[in-house]
Formats: structure tokens, sequence, C-alpha cells
């Protein structure tokens, strides 16, 4: 063991004293340093000089009473090692040929006594050995044989019922500990590589050493990040037609976006709502004129501030504002609102990971050529304030806004809603942006802690949070983590008393959230090879709690069982004695049109699914009416979470600790894992529908959708095949139900297109992805056939046709299993 040297081995060069080290006596080791002199004497038995008091010592166990047999001899020695154990062997030979005769007897009497026990523990081991050996033929010779793929059952008496564990979950899932972890994290601003982040990185790792996980480790890498300039100020001016400045509009200095373009851009503002693709074609069809125009876009509209300024850059735009409307973002402070001068900071790269490293992990930037994500804008993106847009707003010239596109802040600062892009004041004025974000290399660290499972240990249930923030993060990175220490802490307790996993579980906490789920998305890029095999689902924690009135679940469809079960059985937090499930229909709504959402870009579990192909949820609880306004902004406190919860903050975090605790105990516990291989059946028909509607746009263009609808009835068939074969089976049957767990955890991933580059679109599933091989692309490319049949890309449309298909097929075909299940005709 680290620092307790082996036995009479530690020697030093500054003495000659041998140390005695006697047993633990009531937790106490007690050591004695005799002379040399002194124990050379004991060793050969001379009585000379103080040869009686070394004999009385011998007698007395060298001056510890009791010590007898297990005296252990520690040299320490200033002479050679040659030397010193050529004497050493001598004094021993001395102490067995000239020792009296009694001592002589005692020496065999224990020489006897050790082989005697020896013999017998080697046969007691032969015998064991030889019974449970996997690998021994009858000789006693190795022999190749299969090894079996559950490599032990629980313990006999041990396994507990799915109704006792949801006992034990409740029993030892706390809530005192959540209020007082969130206000730890969300003390101070604690973005990724900065002291206070690297402090809180420690904390996190050392609660999980804390809680006798089985492992616990960090990984490591070297990413790209953006921040705002220590030198040099990002700027806001209007000047004239000769670039004359004339009014400075002040920005605050922390408000920023992430991997933004840097520079300037000059041009007249247009208003664009929302900047949807929707709010462009309808800029379009009024004829207005966008190239060179900077857009000034509302926070809000179901897209993310990087589909903002990707939109605004294929319009011809040179530059993006976003600034959150009271509309959507509550901005009266009496009522825990957003105060006006205060912006929302978003990252705009469109995807996920270091954008310098797309595809690949960052370990070492040296090791890999220069490269950068086709996510990255080309033109500048700066946060600004309700304020800073009302200022712009009114000095705006030009048609009046759609109906729909009006906001409330018209109301609030009394301006009028118009399009642009002239600015009153004479001709010439326009707006001139600066940003001069710099890039640096900051080294990250996700956190790791697990739990082996008993029976399929190469199986994880993964639950992850994000640490980082730019704010104090309450919302954003506290509950989160506070919530992953809980949970790791709860499943901690169950193991100690009777839970036995039968598939291991990950607590993670990534690093660099805010950028775009870097530290998350560099771990899945440097381990997917291997995930895809092992990792069975994965549950963002991250912004879990914005409320305590309606929980939302954005989700993979292979998790909606998963969902039902556990909403069956947790309590609303809002109205006590009632489930959520039972909520929701007193309300007289369908559960799952409530609840179940589509994952999102921006969301922790995006990635797992639409680049890992793994199953990813998030949870959420929100409020109906008005929003959390918060979060991205440096008001993200824990005390205005609790106030907005009025209180109940802890006990709305152990509501969502115990519908993601049930979820993982059911995918944890069951033999056969609760995902159903037929959520995308219903999909793949409704769009089997919409190719059908167009059949004749097809037809005309020498198209058919045979092989799309043959793909989707293999798949639909292989889907239904697999359930039912499960429902039928003996699930006692281990190999067989590894064979079926294999095929249905792997669903998710037969679903990422094997046809695009993982380099250049990494979010290749292709339901939940992004890019021209998914559904979505080839939907709104079919609607063109009537829309606007001039830009209908045949040859295009052939190719997207083509992957889609086969990439649905080979789905089909892994999950009907071997090759000899694949339905062919003859």
């Amino acid at each position: 063991m680290r620092g307790r040297p082996e036995r009479g081995s530690t020697r030093s060069r500054s003495s000659r004293n041998l140390v005695f080290t006697y047993p633990k006596f009531m937790g106490t080791q007690w050591q004695t340093a005799l002379p040399m002199a002194t124990i050379q004497s004991l060793l050969t038995g001379q009585k000379g000089g103080d040869g009686a008091q070394a004999e009385r010592g011998l007698e007395d166990g060298g001056g510890a009473r009791g010590s007898g047999p297990g005296v252990e001899l520690k040299l320490v020695q200033s002479q050679s090692d040659e030397e010193e154990e050529e004497g050493l062997e001598s004094s021993l030979t001395a102490l067995v040929l000239h020792q009296p005769l009694k001592h002589r007897k005692a020496w065999i009497y224990l020489t006897l006594t050790a082989l005697l026990i020896f013999t017998t523990a080697f046969l007691l081991g032969y015998v064991a050995f030889h019974g449970s050996c996997n690998y021994c033929g009858d000789d006693g010779d190795l022999v190749p044989v299969d090894d079996p793929p559950v490599p032990h059952h629980y313990p006999e008496g041990d396994l507990l019922h799915m109704g006792e564990l949801r006992d034990m979950l409740k029993k030892y899932l706390g809530e005192e500990t959540l209020d007082t972890t969130i206000r730890r994290v969300s003390r101070t601003t604690h973005p990724p590589g900065s002291s206070e982040g690297n402090d809180l990185a420690r904390e996190i790792l050392q609660s999980f050493q804390k809680l006798r996980m089985d492992h616990t480790w960090t990984d490591s890498h070297y990413a790209t990040l953006q921040f705002p300039s220590r030198t040099k100020r990002n700027d806001l001016w209007i000047v004239d037609e000769n670039g004359v400045e004339l009014e400075e509009i002040q920005l605050n200095a922390a408000d920023y976006c992430a991997y933004s373009a840097t520079g300037t851009a000059t041009g007249g503002v247009m208003y664009v709502n929302y900047a949807r693709l929707e709010d462009f074609d309808t800029l379009r069809s009024l004829g207005m004129s966008l190239k060179g125009a900077i857009a000034l876009a509302r926070v809000g509209g179901g897209v993310s501030f990087a589909e903002k300024v990707r939109h605004a850059q294929k319009a011809g735009m040179v530059g993006v504002l976003i600034y959150p409307d009271p509309a959507d973002v509550p901005q009266d402070p009496r009522r825990l609102g957003l105060s006006s001068d205060v912006a929302i900071s978003e990252h705009v790269h469109l995807g996920s990971g270091d954008p310098f490293t797309p595809g690949f992990p960052s370990f070492n930037h040296t090791q890999f050529p220069p490269m950068q994500s086709s996510g990255l804008p080309l033109i500048p993106a700066q946060p600004i304030s309700a304020n800073v847009a009302s200022t712009l707003l009114r000095q705006l010239e030009g048609p009046a806004c759609p109906r729909g596109w009006q906001g409330r802040l018209q109301n609030y600062m009394y301006v009028r809603c118009v399009l642009g892009p002239s600015l009153t004041g004479g001709s010439g004025r326009r707006v001139r942006m600066g940003v001069f974000n710099s890039m640096t290399p900051v080294l990250l660290n996700n956190i790791f802690a697990s739990i082996e499972g008993k029976m399929e240990p190469d199986q994880y249930i993964i639950m992850g949070a994000q640490r980082d923030s730019w704010g104090p993060g309450a919302v954003k990175s506290g509950v989160g983590t506070a919530l992953l220490l809980e949970l790791a802490r709860t499943f901690s307790s169950m193991v100690q008393n009777g839970f036995y996993p039968r598939r291991s579980l990950l607590f993670v906490s990534w690093d660099a959230g805010d950028f775009g789920n870097v530290g998350a998305t560099e771990w899945l890029e440097g381990y997917l090879s291997m995930l895809h095999l092992k990792a069975v689902a994965y549950f963002s924690l991250d912004q879990a709690i914005m409320g305590d009135d309606e929980l939302s679940a954005y989700a993979s469809p292979l998790l909606v069982d998963l969902i039902e079960g556990a909403i069956k059985q947790v309590e609303h937090p809002k109205h006590p004695g009632q489930s959520i499930l039972a909520h929701i229909e007193s309300q007289g709504g369908n559960w799952m049109s409530h609840i179940v959402k589509p994952l999102y870009l921006n969301s922790g579990a995006y990635s797992f699914t639409a680049f890992g192909g793994v199953p990813a949820m998030e949870l959420r609880f929100d409020e109906s009416v008005r929003a959390y306004p918060f979060v991205n902004t440096q008001w993200d406190s824990a005390s205005r979470l609790q106030e907005r919860l009025q209180g109940q903050l802890s006990s709305v975090g152990r509501t969502i600790g115990e519908l993601v605790g049930l979820m993982v105990l059911r995918l944890s516990h069951d033999a056969v894992l609760p995902l159903d291989p037929t959520c995308y059946s219903s999909t793949m028909l409704q769009f089997s529908s919409q190719l059908n509607q167009h059949s004749s746009e097809l037809q005309v263009h020498g198209l058919s959708p045979q092989w799309v609808f043959s793909a989707r009835g293999d798949y639909s068939r292989a889907a239904k095949t697999l359930k039912e074969t499960i429902q039928n089976s003996d699930i006692d049957d281990e190999r067989m139900t590894r064979l079926y767990n294999t095929r249905i955890m792997r669903v998710e991933y037969y679903f990422l297109s094997q046809y695009v580059s993982a380099v250049e679109t990494p979010f290749r599933h292709i339901l939940h992805g992004r890019g021209d091989h998914t559904l979505s692309a080839l939907t709104e490319h079919l609607a063109l056939l009537r829309s606007q049949p001039q830009l209908f890309d045949e040859a295009h449309f052939r190719r997207q046709l083509a992957l889609f298909t086969w990439t649905l097929q080979g789905a089909a075909n892994a999950l009907s299993g071997d090759v000899w299940n694949i339905d062919n005709t003859i």
C-alpha cells in the first residue's frame, strides 16, 4: 500500500537502527527502534556486554508485552546492501545453529505447523479452483470455450423486486441538500478554465469519491472557446454615410455571442421578428431588400441564436443583433422579470462541441490538420438589451410590420413597429457594429463516477449535467449539478442496502456546456465507436427546474414508454395527492402530446441522439404562463429561482429526481430493456403518406416511392416481430435476452446515416439530425413540387431519397437480426 513499506525491506542510509513493528492494538501500531549492536546480540544469542538485558528484551518481545510471533523487523542501514544482507543471513544462520535446544525445538514445531497450514490451504484451493474452472478440460489443460455473455448472477436471495426498489428510491432520495448545492454552485460566475470553475470541478470529484463509487475519473480535452476581448470592447454606433461616428449606443462588456465572427459590419437595420425561415420568406414576399442590412431579431420563436444567425447570413445580411422582447421574456422586475437593460447571451455555433475539431475529439490539436466547423457563422452577432433595441427601433423608417410581428416592446417603450432598413435623421445614416471576441484554448475536465452493473456491466445508463456557467447559473448549471450529486448519492446508498443494478450507472459532470455542450460532445466523439455498443440511454439534468407547473420531456421516441410509467407513480409538485399523469388527465389533455417534445439543438441530450445514436431525454418543469427570464444572464441566481418557486425549489427537485430515478431503475433492473423499437414506424408511415400524395408529380420526373415504401414496410415488420418475439420469450434465457437487448439498444444508432461524413455533417440521424440526409430536408424539398416547382432539383432529390431509403433499409435489416431472418423475396 502507498506509504507503507514492505516488511523487512525499507532501508535508510542515515541510521543503523532496526525498527520493531508490533501488530495493531486498538487501532494503533507501535514501533520500537533498537541499536544495531543490541539487534545483533538478539539474532546471534550472544550475551556479551548487555547480553542479559538483550535476552530479557527478546523474551519480553523487544520491549512490548504480548507481541509474540507478530514482531516485524525493518532493517535500517548505512552499509552497502550486499554487506548487510550477508550479515543478516549469517546472523539468521547463527540463530538457527547456535540457539539452545529448546529454541531449536520451537523452531522445528513452528516450521511443521506452517507446512501443515500451507498444505491444507493448497489442497482446499486446488479443489475449489478445479471445480470452477471454465476453461479446463478433463486433464486440466486449457481449452477454448465460449465466454458466457452474462458473467454472473445476482446473489441468491438478494434480488429485489421493482416495487421494493421504488420504495427504496423514495426512502433514500433526499431534498434537503438540493437547495444548498444550488446555492453553492451558483454563488459566482464559473466559466470553463476559471479558478472558480476548477475549484467546483475538484469539489464534485471529491463528492463522488466520498460516495464509495466503483470508479471515479476525469476526462480532459483542450478545446477552443471564445470570450470577450480583454483589450477591446464590442461596440455599436450610429454613423453617417461616410462612416463618421455620430452616436455610441452603450453595450454591457459581459454580453456576447460565443463563436461570433469578429470584425465590423455596417448597414441599415431590418427588423426580422424571430429570424425564422418563415419570417425571411415573409419579408421577401413583401419585396424587402435584405442584402447588406443588419438584422434586428427577437429572442425565442423556437429557434436558437445560432439558427437566427445562419438564416440571416443565408439571406445576405451582414450582422445580427438579438434582443429580449417583453412579449417573450418577462421584463417587470417587480414581478420577477428581467431588467430592460439586461441582454441574454448564447453561443452561435450551429452545432455542438469544439468547432475547430468537428467530428473528432480535441484531445490534442497538434495531431490534426487545422479545420473548422461549417456551423461557424461568417457574420458578427451581438446580444443587446431591450433598451438598446428600443433606441434602434425609434429611429427606423419603412413599411409597418406584418400582423403578428408586434411584440410588447412597442407598448413598454412607446415605439412603432416598422421594418426599416432606413434610419431617421437624414439619408445615409446607418448602424455599425463591432465584435472583437477572442479565441482561447482551454483545458476542459469532465468528471465521472460509476456503479458497476452486476450482470451486464458493459452496458451503461448515463446521467449528466453541465457544470460551467457564464453567470451565476442557478438554472443553467446549479440545478443539474445538484440533481446529479443527489442521484449519485441515492443510488450509492441503495447499492449499499441491497440493490444490485443489472447494468452500470454513469454519473457525469460536463464542462463547457454554455459553448454548445462542448465537454459532452468531445467525449462522445472520443468514444463513439465504443458507446454505440454499450450506451443504453442518456438523461440530461440541465435546466430541469424553471417552474413547478408543466412537465416537458424532450426525448427520443424510444424512451416514451418509460415516461408514461414514471408519471403514473410520481406526485405532481404543485398538486399533492395527485400523480402527474392524473393531473394532466383531469385537465382533459392527452399526456403524450402534453409532455413529449422533440429534442432541440441546444439541449444537453441532443448530441447523444443526433450525433451518437444513443436514446436521450431532458426533463423540465416550467411555468405555463410566464417563462423563467434569467437563463444566460447575470441574474440567474439561486435566490431568484427560489423566489420564483415560492420556496418549493427542493420539492420540485425531488420530483425530477424521482422521475429520472424511476426510469433509470427500469433500465438497470429489467432483463429486457424497456425500449420500444416500433416507435418510429408511425413516423415512417406519415412520410410514406406524404410521398403518396405527390406520386403524380414524382412520376412526371420519373421518380417512384416504391423503394421507400418497401423499406418502411420492412422496418415496421422487423420492429413488430422483434417486439412480439420478446413478449413471448423466456426472459430467464440470458443468452437470448442479451441478443434482443443488443438489437434494441442500437435502434437509434441504425438511423445514423452512413452516407454522410461525421466531420462535415455531425448530426447524422435521419430523423433528429440536421442536413440534406434528414427526413425534414427531404420533406421540405418534396413540398417544392407544388409550392415552387421551379426550385425543385430532381437530381438532388434522387440522391436524397436514395440515401434515406438505404439508411432505413439498413435499420430494418439490423432489427431483423441474422442475415437469414431478413425479409428477402425469391
